[in-house]
């Protein structure tokens, strides 16, 4: 357990400095998309060469997500998560001063696979908030995320104008060894508190915890589907700005800050939850998510309603989001790092299974096809939303039956 006095530690400014440090690792793994035409041109390779970075940031997440992230639950989260920032650090630098396409390939991977140090930091403040605080921790850690990722595609393309496509990355490597001092200057140690178990055995009891916890099973699978409802939207936006309202790349970008909104909904879920209340931030969140569709319908030739809904939509995905983790960190404190791995493998399996079916049914049936797709995932993940509270109904009931003395059996 971490101490009272541990925890006090954990003031406004600590939890916005992690709040930072999550969004530039997450961030960092977006820098490249707005870059691609630059990043051909100036390695000298093919359009969909440079494009396969964006496949490899993606897959080396997920990789570190399933190889890294539980190792929290085993070591020092301080030492693990500055350890993982300065070595995400060396890609960010290694694909700055990337002569050819294959060493900023293997730059970029290297930066994915060690960027999951955001996604040791937020089971981390989980566990140094006090009790009756963590879901507003959480929330404020989860806003710095999705703003880092929502800046992250302008920044870089705002700092390639100024100095080249590189020029992002160089920034970066030097802010994430800044905040990675910073980080271990602030934040305490937990060892004490780790589990004494192997790295085999900790990745081992990852399939167990998905199998013996069935909240776990589905918030993980709520947190999958509405991203692959949102993400339906995603993939294909821009094929539908560019081509019915005629939006550049940059306008295109513009639109995608209005994300930022996203980041008041993960405060105010995180408050609910902090309040006993993450049933009632679920359920409207929810119905925010499946509302928003009809303005999306209409978006369809009416540009300021698919903007209404951009809005929403992100609104709902965080609510869901915080919610989920709000939950799933509760199950066994011990193994947050673990049961975040799960949850997080699971929510972009969701989002990668979201951009697949856009864009299959953006090339059948156009940007209706799109928005039945995404609604079709919303009230899936009504339907396990539903599944859940019964699940939380039975374990409420099983915790009040009064257990009998053995004089009464």
């Amino acid at each position: 357990m971490i101490s009272g006095d541990t925890q006090s530690r954990l003031g406004l400014p600590t939890v916005l400095l992690m709040a930072a440090a999550t969004g530039l690792c997450a961030g960092g793994n977006y820098f490249n998309q707005p870059l691609l035409d630059s990043i051909a041109v100036h390695l000298h390779v093919s359009a969909s060469t440079a494009a396969a970075t964006v496949t490899i940031a993606q897959v080396a997440y997920a990789l570190g997500l399933i190889l890294l992230v539980p190792v929290g639950d085993i070591v020092d989260r301080r030492k693990l998560t500055v350890g993982l920032m300065f070595l995400a650090a060396v890609g960010q630098a290694v694909s700055g001063f990337a002569p050819n396409f294959a060493t900023l390939a293997v730059g970029i991977a290297v930066a994915g696979v060690f960027s999951v140090a955001a996604q040791v930091l937020v089971p981390f403040a989980a566990a140094l908030a006090e009790p009756e605080r963590s879901g507003q921790v959480v929330g404020t850690i989860m806003s710095g995320l999705l703003i880092g990722i929502l800046l992250a595609r302008s920044v870089a393309g705002l700092l390639s104008g100024l100095g080249g496509w590189s020029t992002v990355y160089k920034v970066a490597a030097v802010l994430m060894v800044v905040m990675a001092v910073a980080l271990w200057r602030v934040l305490p140690s937990d060892a004490g508190s780790r589990e004494n178990a192997s790295y085999a055995a900790t990745l081992r009891s990852l399939g167990h915890l998905a199998k013996t916890l069935p909240r776990l099973r589905t918030r993980a699978a709520m947190g999958g589907l509405a991203f692959a409802a949102v993400s339906t939207v995603f993939t294909t936006m821009a094929f539908l700005l560019a081509g019915e309202y005629g939006y550049s790349d940059t306008q295109i970008g513009l639109v995608g800050l209005l994300g930022v909104a996203g980041a008041l909904m993960a405060t105010v879920a995180g408050r609910l939850a902090d309040r006993g209340m993450t049933q009632l931030a679920t359920g409207s969140a929810l119905a925010v998510l499946l509302l928003c569709w009809l303005p999306f319908a209409v978006g369809g030739t009416h540009v300021t309603w698919f903007l209404v809904a951009f809005v929403l939509a992100d609104l709902a995905l965080q609510g869901v989001h915080v919610s989920n983790q709000n939950i799933v960190y509760a199950l066994i404190p011990a193994a947050r790092s673990r049961v975040n791995s799960v949850y997080m493998t699971t929510y972009f399996i969701g989002a990668a299974l979201g951009s697949a079916v856009g864009s299959v049914v953006w090339k059948a049936y156009g940007w209706s096809g799109v928005c039945v797709a995404g609604l079709a995932f919303s009230v899936a993940t009504t339907l396990v939303w539903v599944f859940d509270r019964r699940l939380e109904n039975a374990a409420s009931s099983r915790a009040h039956v009064p257990v009998m003395s053995e004089k009464q059996v």
